[in-house]
């Protein structure tokens, strides 16, 4: 008997997966999401008013980490430096790692595990949108952040006005910090690494990765803490999510599949009894049993060929 598939992140049966169309759907969310973060900019008056309004909740909460680690990364640049490496290129390649060996080795996880992602990322959009947020590296130095990546800058090839490439940093939206996608795509790739690595190192990664991006994205000022909180609380709603995303796919796929045949065109049945309630009717009767007065045939009413025969032989008799 064919299982059932399970909601959440345990396992689910072996469908026929190709790598062809995954990475196109990859690609494609990718790229929306790109475009989206780019028409999502806001206005920067309203993004340094979030970002200002941030700061102070976390200072009443004294939950500002990101100062003193801030301090740290720009006086320390055997710790700057490896961070904003961290910061510019590790999600962009450790994610599609561990998606392809998924893909590969854990197929059964897989449909799950990339319909987690995805609707993290959609949902992080949306919170780019209704939520454009400057980061603590381009507020005013009085506010006393500075920006590793900016001082870094000679060490790497980002530019000096954002993480992208050098002569990228317009076509990026750099205010789009809440909530903090590092760390939620840091959380996922944790998860996979704690639940399907099979090894002790991959359990320690997996907790590593996200709690070292956590301290990342604070220290290098790309990130306040309330945006690690926002990144780990968007996994948190997609995981939830996830379940009904995938039955919500799965009836869209089955539509879009289902040969639409006209009523006209329907197949019909040739001489075929009716059934009603179960009984079957002969040929010439509208309803089971009918009554047919037959001249002659020596059958009482209602009596079916059968009982005429037998009647006619005991007459005989």
């Amino acid at each position: 008997m064919p299982q059932a598939e399970t909601p959440g992140i345990g396992g689910s049966p072996l469908t026929r997966l190709r790598w062809w169309t995954e990475l196109s759907l990859i690609l494609v969310v990718y790229l929306c999401y790109s475009a989206g973060r780019l028409l999502a900019r806001g206005d920067v008056s309203s993004a340094v008013g979030h970002g200002l309004a941030i700061l102070r909740l976390e200072k009443l909460l004294r939950i500002n980490a990101e100062h003193p680690l801030n301090r740290l990364f720009t006086r320390e640049a055997w710790l700057g430096v490896p961070a904003d490496f961290w910061y510019a290129s590790l999600h962009y390649l450790l994610t599609p790692a561990i998606l392809v060996w998924l893909f590969r080795r854990r197929q059964e996880h897989f449909r799950v595990a990339r319909t987690w992602l995805m609707t993290s990322t959609f949902i992080g959009l949306i919170g780019f949108t209704l939520l454009p947020t400057c980061p603590p590296r381009l507020l005013s130095p009085g506010h006393g952040f500075v920006d590793t990546m900016a001082q870094y800058s000679s060490y790497g090839w980002w530019g000096g006005d954002a993480s992208a490439p050098r002569g990228l940093g317009s076509m990026t939206n750099q205010y789009a910090a809440m909530p903090s996608l590092h760390v939620g795509w840091a959380l996922w790739c944790g998860v996979m690494l704690w639940r399907y690595g099979g090894t002790r190192w991959a359990r320690a990664a997996g907790v590593a990765y996200p709690l070292l991006t956590a301290i990342v994205v604070m220290g290098t000022a790309n990130h306040y803490s309330l945006d690690a909180v926002a990144g780990v609380a968007v996994m948190g709603a997609s995981f939830l999510l996830t379940p009904s995303v995938m039955r919500a796919a799965d009836v869209f796929r089955t539509r879009l599949r289902r040969p639409s045949v006209p009523a006209a065109d329907a197949p019909r049945t040739s001489g075929s009894p009716v059934v009603s309630a179960g009984c079957q009717t002969s040929t010439g009767e509208r309803i089971p049993r009918q009554r047919i007065s037959r001249s002659g045939s020596g059958a009482e009413p209602g009596a079916s060929p059968a009982d005429a025969g037998d009647g006619a032989a005991a007459a005989a008799r």
